[in-house]
């Protein structure tokens, strides 16, 4: 079978990487521009590029593949090459680009997804991190015919995992891009005997996983321990948590919520002890741990070790996040 990838990041990478070890030929890879990276800034080639050069593979990075966007030339110039790999599928995996009706209609066999979710739940961008943030018990990877919606398309194969309750972004999109690998190479091995079979989501139970902004990652201590908690792992490794006492900023790697009630007389964002466990402050409902911390400059540390470096005792009250009352 004949297929063309569209992918950029790890996640893509993966299952660009176990596509071309199944045996697939895959004449044509897009993927995103190079991007400025590093302390440097300059300019990287995308996970999912570097796998394809690797493997003398053509690639093309167009800005748009919308004929009549902003950047046709790129448009028409990514048409070309697809038109010429007469491709029978293209595999798409956190490509980052939308994808136009011609392009969906370009291979025989249409477009296929490669979704870090069990579909219709977190469709959109950051499936990932949702799941850990709303504190899900279990998610998975949908492989879908794509159409123009927005994750909308029928699924075709689906298989659940558990999230572990100390499961970070990290490790969890570590495990997701080993299964959506796994998946899409039997996707389309059915697909070449005419045993994949379509099945239209659920019209119950959508919710859609919203881009990350870095502002998220900021500490508001009004809120319950418990989902400070999930979003520190959520966010663990982009963007993070982060917080700021006297003005100095602190990054907060992990976190737990406490079994305990908020002490009555303190305020969110007030330390209220700290032991061989970590540094407790009080939020909005119920008390949170710090258990791994980093100043501006310094290593990721475990809490006794980071207090050795830095003098931060009970009754201290961390910055109130920009807008937020006291």
């Amino acid at each position: 079978m004949n297929l063309v990838f569209a992918g950029t990041p790890e996640f893509a990478r993966v299952a660009l990487e176990r596509l071309l070890a199944a045996g697939f030929r895959v004449p044509l890879v897009l993927t995103q521009p190079d991007r400025p990276a590093g302390r440097g800034m300059k300019l990287q080639a995308s996970p999912v590029k570097q796998l394809a050069l690797e493997h003398g593979i053509a690639v093309a990075q167009p800005r748009s593949l919308r004929l009549d966007g902003k950047y046709p030339d790129d448009a028409a110039s990514a048409r070309q090459a697809l038109q010429a790999a007469q491709a029978d599928v293209m595999v798409v995996a956190a490509y980052g680009l939308i994808l136009p009706a011609w392009v969906l209609q370009a291979p025989r066999l249409g477009c296929l997804n490669i979704h870090a979710s069990v579909l219709p739940r977190w469709r959109g961008a950051a499936p990932i991190h949702r799941a850990i943030e709303a504190g899900d018990a279990q998610t998975g990877v949908t492989i879908m015919q794509m159409d123009e919606g927005l994750d909308t398309g029928d699924m075709l194969l689906v298989e659940k995992l558990a999230i572990g309750p100390d499961e970070t972004t990290a490790s969890l999109h570590d495990r997701l891009a080993a299964l959506g690998g796994r998946l899409i190479v039997e996707a389309l091995e059915l697909a070449a005997c005419g045993g994949l079979s379509a099945t239209p989501q659920p019209a119950e139970g959508v919710t859609y996983a919203h881009k990350i902004d870095k502002a998220e990652g900021v500490i508001d201590w009004s809120l319950p321990a418990t989902l400070t908690a999930r979003r520190s792992r959520a966010f663990n490794p982009f963007p993070g948590l982060s917080a700021s006492l006297a003005g100095e900023s602190i990054k907060v790697w992990a976190a737990r919520a406490q079994n305990a009630p908020t002490p009555a007389g303190s305020v969110p964002g007030q330390v209220i002890g700290r032991d061989g466990e970590g540094i407790r402050v009080a939020t909005g409902d119920g008390v949170l741990v710090l258990t791994e911390l980093q100043r501006a400059g310094g290593k990721r540390l475990a809490a006794a070790d980071f207090l050795r470096g830095f003098d931060l005792t009970p009754g201290q009250v961390f910055d109130r996040p920009a807008g937020k009352a006291n």
